[in-house]
């Protein structure tokens, strides 16, 4: 009986003491980087909702003010850009310069500025996808920022111009935004509404991936039709998901 105590006592050596105090330490590690990681996931997902209501909260606006002509708003053209603000007894916001976009080879002919927690957003379309449920309003410059709000303008002419329109939007797994664009099929049709009320209609005839330094998607070239570009992120950020639609005549 003795020898056994006796065998037992020299088996767990300082070594295996360590080795086990080691483990503890890397298993309470893990058990806080998960929980880290966890309430990060969370966050960076509400993060995303919270911008993501805002895109719909300027849709919803822009809606309003279309169907009704009330004296709740206030507008004004400023360097040929329709501005609708609050008036001044309906809203403690301070009125902001107007947002012009400057990264196309023709601005748009006027767009909406809807106020939105007192900042301004400039709009110059509406995409609407039905195979996908997508409906957001197309913001007339491109952003870190403005891409967590909603789609953006990343090149060409104005909305339902000849040219190629290119729409450029976030690839969020939970589906918001650009997220289901992947799912789209040839032959799906997605609708553009501009700023004048024109709604024209486009069919997608070509789907592919390509690098990030390839920008040959957004050529104007489009033999006098009426073009559109949807671009997103894939593989993690590596690639680019090009989506081309070409106008219905």
């Amino acid at each position: 009986m003795n020898q056994i105590l006796v065998t037992e006592k020299l088996y767990i050596t300082p070594e295996l003491k360590r080795k086990k105090k080691m483990y503890k330490i890397r298993f309470f590690l893990s058990i806080f980087l998960i929980c880290l990681l966890f309430s990060y996931y969370i966050y960076a997902e509400n993060d995303r909702n919270k911008s993501e209501e805002v895109s719909q909260q300027i849709l919803a606006d822009i809606q309003t003010n279309k169907n009704n002509d009330e004296d709740y708003t206030t507008k004004k053209i400023v360097n040929d850009v329709l501005i609708v603000t609050l008036n001044e007894e309906d809203s403690d916001h301070v009125d902001e310069a107007p947002v012009e976009s400057t990264d196309s080879t023709q601005q748009t002919d006027n767009s909406f500025t809807t106020t939105v927690d007192g900042i301004q957003y400039t709009t110059d379309s509406i995409l609407t996808i039905p195979s996908l449920d997508i409906s957001y309003p197309v913001l007339s410059e491109t952003s870190e920022e403005l891409l967590k709000i909603s789609l953006n303008k990343y090149w060409g002419n104005g909305p339902n111009e000849v040219g190629n329109y290119c729409i450029v939007g976030h690839n969020y797994a939970n589906g918001k935004l650009f997220g289901k664009l992947s799912q789209i099929q040839i032959g799906d049709i997605a609708e553009l509404e501009d700023t004048k009320g024109r709604t024209l209609t486009y069919e997608v005839y070509d789907k592919y991936i390509v690098d990030p330094t390839d920008v040959s998607c957004t050529s104007q070239l489009t033999n006098g039709r009426k073009e559109m570009t949807l671009i997103t992120c894939k593989e993690y950020g590596t690639k680019r998901l090009v989506v081309k639609c070409r106008e219905v005549l």
